[in-house]
Protein backbone atom coordinates (compact mmCIF):
# COMPACT_ATOMS: atom_id res chain seq x y z
CA UNK A 1 0.00 0.00 0.00
CA UNK A 2 1.33 3.70 -0.66
CA UNK A 3 2.24 5.90 1.90
CA UNK A 4 -0.78 7.30 4.30
CA UNK A 5 -0.03 11.06 4.83
CA UNK A 6 -1.81 12.34 7.83
CA UNK A 7 -2.08 16.10 7.71
CA UNK A 8 -4.59 18.68 9.10
CA UNK A 9 -7.68 19.58 7.39
CA UNK A 10 -8.34 22.70 5.45
CA UNK A 11 -11.22 23.93 3.42
CA UNK A 12 -10.59 22.27 0.43
CA UNK A 13 -11.42 19.51 1.92
CA UNK A 14 -14.67 20.71 2.73
CA UNK A 15 -17.05 18.82 -0.12
CA UNK A 16 -15.03 15.39 1.04
CA UNK A 17 -15.34 15.87 4.97
CA UNK A 18 -19.10 16.55 4.26
CA UNK A 19 -19.69 13.26 2.63
CA UNK A 20 -17.48 11.38 5.22
CA UNK A 21 -19.85 12.76 7.83
CA UNK A 22 -22.69 11.33 5.77
CA UNK A 23 -20.95 7.91 5.89
CA UNK A 24 -20.59 8.07 9.17
CA UNK A 25 -24.37 8.97 9.87
CA UNK A 26 -25.30 6.11 7.81
CA UNK A 27 -23.03 3.44 9.64
CA UNK A 28 -24.08 4.40 13.36
CA UNK A 29 -27.80 4.72 12.44
CA UNK A 30 -28.22 0.75 12.96
CA UNK A 31 -26.76 2.05 16.10
CA UNK A 32 -28.84 4.91 17.30
CA UNK A 33 -32.53 4.84 17.04
CA UNK A 34 -32.47 8.49 17.99
CA UNK A 35 -31.26 9.85 15.26
CA UNK A 36 -33.50 12.20 12.76
CA UNK A 37 -34.58 10.74 9.73
CA UNK A 38 -33.03 12.14 6.75
CA UNK A 39 -29.73 14.34 5.88
CA UNK A 40 -28.38 15.37 9.38
CA UNK A 41 -25.21 16.96 10.51
CA UNK A 42 -22.98 16.24 13.89
CA UNK A 43 -20.14 18.74 12.95
CA UNK A 44 -19.54 22.59 11.58
CA UNK A 45 -16.65 21.84 9.90
CA UNK A 46 -15.41 24.79 8.24
CA UNK A 47 -15.52 26.25 12.03
CA UNK A 48 -13.78 22.58 13.71
CA UNK A 49 -10.84 23.82 10.75
CA UNK A 50 -10.52 26.93 12.04
CA UNK A 51 -10.49 26.46 15.90
CA UNK A 52 -7.79 26.49 17.71
CA UNK A 53 -8.80 23.97 19.95
CA UNK A 54 -9.52 21.36 17.69
CA UNK A 55 -6.75 19.49 15.35
CA UNK A 56 -9.20 18.11 12.33
CA UNK A 57 -7.04 15.79 10.43
CA UNK A 58 -7.36 13.87 7.52
CA UNK A 59 -5.55 10.76 6.14
CA UNK A 60 -4.33 11.10 2.36
CA UNK A 61 -2.97 8.35 0.13
CA UNK A 62 -2.08 9.63 -3.29
CA UNK A 63 -4.04 12.62 -3.08
CA UNK A 64 -7.01 11.41 -1.83
CA UNK A 65 -8.41 11.61 1.16
CA UNK A 66 -9.23 7.87 2.85
CA UNK A 67 -9.96 9.30 6.37
CA UNK A 68 -10.57 11.46 9.30
CA UNK A 69 -10.44 12.44 12.87
CA UNK A 70 -10.69 15.32 15.40
CA UNK A 71 -9.17 16.03 18.78
CA UNK A 72 -11.05 18.64 20.56
CA UNK A 73 -9.89 20.07 24.29
CA UNK A 74 -12.72 20.13 26.42
CA UNK A 75 -12.45 21.15 30.19
CA UNK A 76 -12.60 18.14 32.75
CA UNK A 77 -15.10 18.09 35.40
CA UNK A 78 -14.22 19.98 38.67
CA UNK A 79 -13.82 16.43 40.30
CA UNK A 80 -12.11 14.75 38.03
CA UNK A 81 -8.09 14.36 38.08
CA UNK A 82 -7.65 16.49 35.15
CA UNK A 83 -8.36 19.76 34.45
CA UNK A 84 -8.61 19.00 30.59
CA UNK A 85 -8.96 15.79 28.19
CA UNK A 86 -8.89 15.80 24.59
CA UNK A 87 -12.27 14.10 22.66
CA UNK A 88 -11.80 12.54 19.61
CA UNK A 89 -14.73 12.08 17.22
CA UNK A 90 -15.26 12.23 13.91
CA UNK A 91 -13.41 8.87 13.32
CA UNK A 92 -13.92 7.62 9.93
CA UNK A 93 -11.75 5.45 6.93
CA UNK A 94 -13.74 5.07 4.14
CA UNK A 95 -14.68 1.37 3.81
CA UNK A 96 -11.88 0.59 0.87
CA UNK A 97 -9.09 1.06 3.39
CA UNK A 98 -10.23 -0.51 6.65
CA UNK A 99 -8.16 -2.83 8.44
CA UNK A 100 -4.93 -0.61 6.90
CA UNK A 101 -3.82 0.63 10.26
CA UNK A 102 -5.59 4.57 8.71
CA UNK A 103 -7.54 4.81 11.87
CA UNK A 104 -4.27 3.92 14.03
CA UNK A 105 -2.16 6.30 12.53
CA UNK A 106 -4.64 9.20 12.64
CA UNK A 107 -5.28 8.90 16.23
CA UNK A 108 -1.38 8.96 17.33
CA UNK A 109 -0.91 12.03 15.28
CA UNK A 110 -4.06 13.30 17.78
CA UNK A 111 -2.43 11.85 20.61
CA UNK A 112 0.70 13.38 20.14
CA UNK A 113 -1.11 17.01 19.34
CA UNK A 114 -3.05 16.73 22.13
CA UNK A 115 0.40 16.23 24.39
CA UNK A 116 1.62 18.96 23.08
CA UNK A 117 -1.26 20.49 24.20
CA UNK A 118 -0.34 19.29 27.47
CA UNK A 119 -3.30 17.57 27.75
CA UNK A 120 -2.71 14.00 29.54
CA UNK A 121 -6.16 12.54 28.68
CA UNK A 122 -8.03 11.31 25.84
CA UNK A 123 -11.66 10.25 25.53
CA UNK A 124 -13.97 9.44 22.99
CA UNK A 125 -17.73 7.99 22.81
CA UNK A 126 -18.66 4.46 20.98
CA UNK A 127 -22.08 3.12 20.62
CA UNK A 128 -22.27 -0.02 23.46
CA UNK A 129 -23.05 -2.54 20.56
CA UNK A 130 -20.13 -1.53 17.94
CA UNK A 131 -17.92 -4.12 19.18
CA UNK A 132 -16.27 -3.94 15.98
CA UNK A 133 -14.85 -0.06 17.00
CA UNK A 134 -14.70 -1.39 20.38
CA UNK A 135 -12.29 -4.02 19.74
CA UNK A 136 -10.46 -1.10 17.12
CA UNK A 137 -10.33 1.57 20.29
CA UNK A 138 -9.56 -1.22 22.90
CA UNK A 139 -6.82 -2.56 20.54
CA UNK A 140 -5.12 1.78 20.18
CA UNK A 141 -5.11 1.74 24.11
CA UNK A 142 -8.72 2.81 24.96
CA UNK A 143 -10.64 0.95 27.68
CA UNK A 144 -14.05 0.98 28.62
CA UNK A 145 -15.42 3.23 31.12
CA UNK A 146 -18.79 4.43 31.38
CA UNK A 147 -22.05 2.99 30.07
CA UNK A 148 -24.81 5.69 29.04
CA UNK A 149 -27.95 4.64 29.85
CA UNK A 150 -30.68 6.13 28.60
CA UNK A 151 -34.96 5.36 28.35
CA UNK A 152 -37.56 6.82 25.35
CA UNK A 153 -40.55 7.91 27.46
Amino acid sequence: MDQIIIRKAGLNDLGTLLRFEQELIAAERPFDSTLQDGEIHYYDIPAMIAAPHIALLVAVINEQLIGTGYARIEEGRHYLKHRQHAYLGFMYVDPVYRGKGVNRAIMEVLKNWALEQGIRELRLDVYYSNEQAIKAYEKAGFHRHLIEMRMGL
